[in-house]
């Protein structure tokens, strides 16, 4: 305790320059720049940040696997970790708390994902072009599960599809499942280029309402 309060007290801060309070903060431990931060020395926090962003990138990463998403939730940890930071017990390891925190918002990521239909809709059409082969075409060497999966999502995509309207039904089957590009299925269906985007939005998220209850 005594090397915190030196450090915030020792001399004043213009007899040193930046680079030496940065260098005496460095050398503290979480703890002890944790009392620093509280006890004023702002500086302290961005000793905090440059400890953990890296690994807590990291971490979040392989949670999530989305590295954008993953650096939003670093930041929102360390907006979270400021704000409450007088809040932490400090009978406990600092780097469990804030492993804690991000751990926690990467739960509530995949939580959100899992109810949002739109994303298990892109799940499945990630995968869509092996899966929807014939079933003559089938590997024999696929596992039987693997293969009791691929067709029950044929067969639950299928009627699904079934569902849709007509005209978001054409528009769908010949985006998702036969790859045309926008201008192709305009010239086929004789729409507008922004009627076919329009509906293909709507089919894909009325799909998705469909099919979620379906696989869940």
């Amino acid at each position: 305790m005594a090397r915190v309060n030196l450090l915030v007290n020792k001399g004043g801060a213009g007899q040193r320059s930046a680079s030496e309070v940065r260098q005496e903060i460095a050398a503290l431990s979480d703890s002890h720049v944790v009392q620093l931060f509280l006890g004023g020395e702002d500086r302290a926090f961005a000793e905090l940040v440059r400890r953990y962003d890296k690994r807590l990138q990291n971490f979040v990463y392989r949670t999530v696997g989305d590295r954008e998403r993953a650096e939003d939730l670093v930041q929102e940890t360390f907006v979270r970790v400021y704000r409450h930071l007088n809040r932490f017990d400090q009978t406990r390891k600092f780097s469990t708390w804030i492993y804690t925190i991000a751990g926690n918002l990467a739960k509530n990521e995949l939580r959100n994902r899992s109810r949002n239909p739109l994303v298990l809709f892109q799940a499945i059409m990630k995968n869509w072009e092996s899966d929807y082969r014939p079933l003559e075409w089938e590997d024999p060497k696929n596992r039987p599960d693997d293969l009791y999966r691929k067709r029950f999502l044929r067969e639950k995509v299928n009627e699904a599809v079934d569902q849709l309207p007509d005209h978001h039904r054409t528009v769908f089957v010949l985006r998702e499942l036969h790859g045309k590009t926008y201008e192709e299925i305009a010239e086929i269906t004789g729409c507008n280029l922004g009627t076919v985007k329009s509906r293909l939005n709507r089919a894909r998220n009325k799909f998705a309402r469909i099919i979620a209850p379906m696989v869940d």
